[in-house]
């Protein structure tokens, strides 16, 4: 199995274990899909924790209103009956004006958020500094766990305008945010290793990393016409700490050292002029009880 560790300009996504008679264009979508999930897990996390501290999502039309405006308007919220969360609920203003402020009890907060450090932990970016691997079947457990944990809280489900009822059906509407920009298009990206382009096709990985499967290769993924990345740095930013620590406490031994003119060094035994005549006479190291 060759080990492929994906970056994104200096970021590094995921890893990936796989064989090297796997085509370009099979990685590519693999690919596609395990970091598009792990971007849905990451803003269903957000959501969700929002909905533990303030409850389902106003309308459209009432988001963003102070409480004076809303019944100025005769706006209502009829989603708020429908939507209550088992057991009850408490009541906890939203200052943003997105959701109603009513919140879910303690214990089905915890649910909530128990959830969404599990979902997090199971396609962490850590992941990649301690070299584990992410698979697809991570991202789908991710997702199932927190669709369980919404049903769970929520049996009666969400509103249709709550963004985790769009997540969930793949309905989301990222368009003019800055999320938006980090969702990866197959048809719109390529592979770079080792300075090599690695275009979509059909050709296997073994037509441009070799036929050796016990390796691992960075692969930068970038759009298409940007040109080759930037190399990676010869050493690690970790070893670069090492090596600028190291040279710090050189540098402060060479500055006491400069600092000590004192001729502490003549009460060493190795100073001593008479040692030798001491040591040819038998009487060195001589103790008096």
């Amino acid at each position: 199995m060759v080990r492929l560790k994906f970056k994104k300009e200096s970021e590094g996504l995921f890893i990936m274990d796989t064989t090297l008679d796997k085509e370009v264009n099979v990685i590519l979508d693999y690919v596609v899909q395990v970091q598009n999930g792990r971007l849905k897990i990451e803003r269903l996390c957000y959501e969700i924790g929002e909905l533990a501290k303030h409850g389902i999502s106003l309308p459209p039309n009432m988001q963003g209103l102070t409480d004076e405006q809303v019944e100025e308007l005769k706006l209502v919220d009829e989603w708020q009956e429908k939507c209550i969360p088992s057991g009850g609920v408490k009541f906890c203003k939203d200052d943003i004006g997105r959701r109603s402020g009513q919140a879910p009890l303690e214990n089905m907060q915890k649910v909530l958020n128990d959830t969404v450090e599990e979902a997090k932990q199971k396609v962490s970016k850590k992941h990649f500094e301690n070299n584990k691997v992410v698979t697809l079947e991570d991202v789908k457990d991710s997702l199932a766990i927190l669709k369980g944990a919404v049903t769970i809280v929520y049996p009666m489900g969400l509103p249709p305008h709550d963004p985790i009822t769009a997540e969930f059906e793949g309905e989301e509407d990222l368009s003019g945010t800055q999320m938006a920009k980090e969702i990866l298009d197959g048809k719109n990206i390529t592979f770079w290793c080792c300075g090599k382009e690695m275009p979509p096709g059909d050709k296997p990985l073994s037509q441009y990393l070799g036929k050796n499967e016990k390796t691992t290769v960075i692969i930068k993924i970038t759009k298409k016409g940007h040109g080759c990345p930037a190399r990676e740095p010869v050493v690690s930013e970790q070893e670069q700490k090492l090596m600028m620590a190291h040279a710090y406490r050189r540098q402060e031994e060479i500055k006491k050292l400069a600092e000590n003119e004192d001729a502490d060094y003549l009460a060493s035994p190795w100073a001593d002029p008479g040692s030798l005549k001491q040591q040819l006479h038998g009487v060195s190291n001589i103790k008096w009880r």
